[in-house]
């Protein structure tokens, strides 16, 4: 049976134009720093763009006609895929003209920086141009939400296409009943931390570009620092504790963030995703703090990174390697969970982590209770869905089968398993912790595979499959 047609094709094409396009305008941000520090790398920026602005504007004017039929949801899953594709592509190419890196090195920085991993091929960062530094935690910001998010907010008209392409990115949570106002009130909330954070960044002694740069890349929760010891280079307590409460901003609900004013905080304090988070931090935290030596300041730093799937550190991947295995297991149970749903955040998210044990322990009441007792299970005090709680299962289990593969490929090209299983649930979450084994010097085919699951991980894997199917499908005939 097909499932992909010459129509499915034409609606991703057309619907594609718009989004080639924010991402050529993208490009051309970070040339505001290029100017101001008298860089003058213009063309590095403007080629990449004029590619993306003129296929964009070719797609939609080419297309424009060529189909009416209703857009689905695996329009939208297509469509998004292609378009996180798409800017990895174009930022890799601003990467190689401007730092004339290797292709496949470039694509990963740009990958890496758009789906908030944060792990960088370069090998000395403080080296870079301003412009861009600038570029990378533009990316970061901007993938924080998401490339697609961002771009509809924008520019599209509110209707069917914006909700499906909402939801193609993993994102249900709305905060008004339509879309197109629910991604505007999410990009205001966004704007308004990330402004608090450059201005108590300035208050703490930060200079203005790093204020930017760094609340760029913590409030994203993506992690690419623009030092080469990430934000370990203030050496300042202030500095941390604001990171920290950015990124655990960055890691909760942005519709728990719009009921805060209109329940004077009560919705903060009442929601049990962010309950969790502050509980498992502190109880981590101090847990580890009397079984290692470790500074607890650089432990409590690290261990909010890790289950905001942020990715910065104040530790270099040389000290973290040699912290206690105990210490390091429990950052990557972390780095697995993730924290909420609506959220900037990576990894399998705590409210699939809630649901999927809610529903291993509906079965065991089922077994003791009386023969034929239908047990419900509830969330907030709603009843979850059967679909739902099958869902978090499935996505749990392909979840896992991808670190499991990632893992096996680099133990097979010789690196050590306990690392090797760091950086494959680093890479599956866009965490980017890391031990010392993804740079530069990283076997090539190990690189494309980082990607994939840099790519997957952001787009929470179903998207990702459903553009391969529709691939082969082509391919096939």
């Amino acid at each position: 049976m097909r499932y992909i047609t010459k129509t499915d094709l034409l609606i991703v094409a057309k619907n594609s134009g718009l989004i080639m396009i924010g991402i050529g305008v993208m490009c051309l941000v970070p040339l505001i720093f290029d100017l101001i520090y008298f860089e003058f790398d213009i063309i590095s920026f403007v080629i990449p763009a004029t590619i993306s602005v003129l296929l964009g504007c070719f797609f939609l004017k080419y297309f424009e006609n060529s189909t009416y039929k209703k857009m689905r949801l695996k329009h939208g899953m297509m469509i998004s895929s292609f378009a996180w594709l798409w800017a990895s592509f174009i930022g890799g190419l601003v990467f190689m003209l401007a730092t004339h890196m290797p292709p496949i090195d470039a694509v990963f920085e740009s990958m890496s920086a758009l789906t908030g991993t944060g792990i960088t091929m370069f090998e000395d960062v403080e080296i870079l141009p301003h412009s861009i530094l600038f570029f990378r935690a533009l990316e970061q910001w901007i993938g924080g939400l998401g490339v697609v998010v961002m771009v509809i907010g924008v520019l599209t008209k509110p209707g069917s296409v914006s909700s499906k392409l909402y939801h193609s990115e993993a994102r249900d949570e709305r905060i008004k009943p339509s879309v197109k106002t629910t991604l505007k009130k999410t990009l205001e909330i966004y704007v308004i931390y990330t402004v608090a954070g450059i201005i108590l960044y300035m208050l703490a002694g930060m200079p203005a570009f790093d204020s930017i740069c760094n609340t760029f890349h913590i409030v994203s929760t993506g992690g690419m620092g623009i030092k080469n010891a990430n934000m370990g280079f203030y050496q300042d307590d202030l500095i941390y504790f604001i990171s920290i409460v950015l990124m655990i901003l960055g890691a909760t609900s942005f519709l728990v963030h719009y009921k805060v004013i209109r329940t004077k905080g009560k919705s903060l304090i009442e929601d049990l995703q962010f309950k969790i988070i502050i509980c498992v931090i502190a109880f981590v935290t101090l847990m580890l703090y009397f079984i290692s030596n470790i500074v607890p300041i650089d432990l409590l730093f690290t261990i909010t990174s890790a289950i905001t799937t942020t990715g910065a550190s104040v530790a270099s991947p040389m000290v973290m390697a040699n912290w206690p295995p105990f210490v390091i297991i429990c950052i990557m149970c972390l780095m697995l969970t993730g924290g909420s749903n609506g959220s900037t955040v990576g990894a399998i998210k705590l409210v699939r982590m809630i649901t999927f044990f809610k529903g291993i322990y509906r079965h065991i009441r089922e077994i003791m209770s009386p023969e034929g007792r239908v047990v419900p299970i509830k969330l907030r005090g709603h009843k979850i869905p059967e679909k739902a709680i099958s869902q978090s299962g499935n996505f749990i289990t392909l979840y896992l089968m991808f670190i499991m593969f990632t893992w096996a490929m680099f133990c097979l090209f010789g690196y050590d398993p306990f690392r090797s299983l760091f950086a494959a649930m680093s890479l599956q979450g866009n965490n980017g912790l890391e031990l010392g084994i993804i740079n530069h010097t990283l076997n090539p085919v190990l690189k494309i595979i980082s990607m994939f699951d840099m790519w997957t991980g952001r787009l929470e894997i179903y998207p990702v499959l459903i553009t391969l199917r529709a691939f082969f499908e082509i391919f096939r005939r």
